[in-house]
């Protein structure tokens, strides 16, 4: 069975990993969750706007304010201590925000390529202040990991994938995901780029408790 599907019996026997195009720590998970965790996870890209509207949150980074400007201070510091470039796009996260960057991480998926399109899109976008609600900007992204792009630009106004973008992210509400990035094991979410090291703890002890059995 594949688990690029979300599914019950998928996420017992891999951890997933749920994120965002536009969350910020999101970006540094991204490029560290797959060499962290003892298993790999597999990749499930969201609506961060419609899972904050299922939930009835509000995030920090749409709350504009001295307690934004100073997180997003710290973001900036903590991206320079992992090496990795940072340029806002234009009146972030409101300015550039869409589904079409989740829509083609899908069709990504598809082809094999999601992690490597991810991270393509965070470089472009976070990581040079690239508009990941253009289409030219995403579908450079595609034809740089090597997918075709006018198959991803036609794919992104499919039902179907439309649709499969919906069922991933009602997925995360119903696992009890309430922010991004998280990664959820044996239904336990780990919410937060500073909760990966326990993520990979308590994956780690699963591990263990199978072989010991």
């Amino acid at each position: 069975m594949s688990c690029e599907t979300p599914s019950n019996s998928c996420a017992n026997e891999r951890p997933l990993f749920f994120y965002d195009f536009s969350a910020p720590y999101c970006y540094l998970s991204a490029h560290r969750v797959d060499e962290l965790l003892p298993v790999k996870p597999i990749w499930q890209p969201i609506v961060f706007g419609a899972l904050m509207g299922a939930i009835g949150k509000v995030s920090w980074t749409l709350r504009k304010g001295p307690e934004r400007d100073a997180r997003m201070r710290e973001f900036e510091r903590a991206t320079a201590a992992r090496g990795l470039p940072l340029s806002w796009p234009r009146d972030w996260p409101f300015g550039t925000y869409s589904t079409l960057v989740v829509r083609a991480a899908v069709i990504a998926g598809d082809h094999g390529r999601l992690e490597q399109f991810s991270l393509g899109a965070y470089s472009a976008g976070l990581g040079h202040g690239g508009d990941l609600s253009d289409i030219d900007v995403v579908l450079d992204v595609a034809s740089q990991v090597g997918l075709d792009p006018d198959a991803v630009r036609h794919g992104v106004n499919r039902i179907d994938v439309k649709q499969r973008v919906h069922d991933i992210t009602a997925n995360a509400v119903k696992l009890g995901v309430t922010g991004v990035p998280s990664v959820v094991a044996r239904r336990r979410v780990f919410w937060g780029d500073d909760e990966l090291e326990n993520a990979a703890r308590e994956i780690s002890g699963y591990a263990r408790s199978a072989v010991q059995r």
